[in-house]
């Protein structure tokens, strides 16, 4: 006999996750250094600016450079030490001093691109998590996971459409350039260089604009790739508002025992009052007036149904009056909360109420 038994198997699947990250969760994966930012956004803004900074300050580094060559070949027969140790380490360092001066503007300008470019994209962030030691990065299988998974493939694609795009781009500018490339050799060496200076400034500002568009669409797609990997499934959401909240049972135990203590305590004020003012059956309020604390009677206790029975049997073991007035029961009970002093448009009613009890009193 052959039983067959029929299994779900979603059950052994990870839930999906379809829903949007919460704003914890997102918290949490700014701390690890998991952010929005696109690299192409960066290198368009660091090249452009770079070649912006070459031509304005191009002029600098060339007669810079020029300065130092000429003052080096036309006085190197005065320097007697040129050809020691001493002489060639002097000679080092002046030229690292030069190289500096030169290339500082340049560099200066592209740290200010790089830091603005981060910022503007992940603001002030400074984490520890993200280069922290994962031994799941020196992990084989993990490696070739990496190298073939689909965020590798789009880098790849990304950088194959780079190169054919900036190259082709490239390519056909200096074909338009051929004309005046072949005038070269009747030029100055100043003038050569400016001419090419004045190319390479071309390519690189049509490579930027290049990279411009493809970082617009990489961000696009990363934007996509960063939500996607932030998504939650429903489960972690409710476990995370557990965490966040507290579970809803431990909740619930909390409020039913402030609801016992809050209802022990009413009980307990319940023989202080001069009167309780009943439906019959239904409400219970038990009203106070002390001159000395308010200016008018106020509510020591309120119930309705089973509460309204127990107030008026601890009324009745402690010879509290009880006056039935159905209207003035509901009104109190609906517009008046416990320890609140009734509203002036009650003031006749419950007046009457407290002549007549303190009548019965006197007699």
């Amino acid at each position: 006999m052959e039983l067959t038994y029929k299994l779900n198997l979603q059950l052994f699947a990870d839930e999906e996750k379809t829903e949007k990250a919460t704003a914890k969760k997102r918290k949490e994966a700014r701390e690890k250094g998991q952010v929005l930012k696109s690299q192409e956004i960066n290198s368009a803004l660091l090249i452009i600016g770079t070649f912006v900074g070459l031509k304005i300050f191009g002029s600098y580094m060339y007669s810079n450079i020029r300065d130092f060559t000429q003052r080096v070949l036309s006085h190197y027969n005065e320097i007697d030490d040129l050809f020691t140790i001493k002489g060639i380490n002097n000679m080092f360092y002046e030229i690292i001093i030069v190289a500096a001066q030169t290339v500082a503007p340049i560099a200066a300008v592209a740290l200010i691109i790089g830091l603005l470019s981060n910022y503007m994209q992940v603001g002030f962030l400074f984490s520890t998590k993200s280069i922290g030691i994962k031994f799941s990065k020196i992990n084989p299988i993990e490696g070739f996971k990496r190298i073939f998974s689909p965020k590798s493939i789009v880098e790849l694609v990304k950088s194959l459409i780079k190169v054919f795009v900036i190259g082709y781009v490239a390519f056909s500018y200096i074909l338009k350039q051929m004309n005046f490339i072949y005038n070269l050799l009747d030029m100055s060496i100043a003038a050569i260089v400016t001419y090419i200076g004045d190319i390479t400034f071309g390519i690189a500002l049509r490579a930027g604009g290049v990279l411009i568009v493809i970082a617009v669409i990489d961000y696009i797609y990363q934007w996509w790739d960063f939500e996607k990997n932030l998504k939650m499934s429903k489960k972690e959401i409710k476990e995370e508002h557990k965490q966040t909240e507290g579970d809803p049972m431990i909740k619930s135990k909390i409020k039913e025992k402030q609801r016992q203590i809050a209802m022990t305590r009413m009980m307990q004020d319940v023989p202080k009052a001069d009167v309780i003012i009943t439906n019959p059956t239904h409400y219970a309020i038990a009203l106070k007036y002390d001159k000395e604390k308010c200016d008018a009677p106020f509510i020591l206790a309120k119930g309705k149904d089973l509460i309204a029975q127990n107030i008026k049997k601890v009324a009745k073991e402690s010879d509290i009056p009880m006056v039935e007035n159905k209207p003035l029961a509901q009104a109190l009970y609906k517009s008046v909360e416990i320890g609140d002093i009734i509203p002036e448009e009650l003031y006749q009613a419950v007046a009457e109420v407290l002549a007549y009890v303190y009548g019965l009193r006197h007699n």
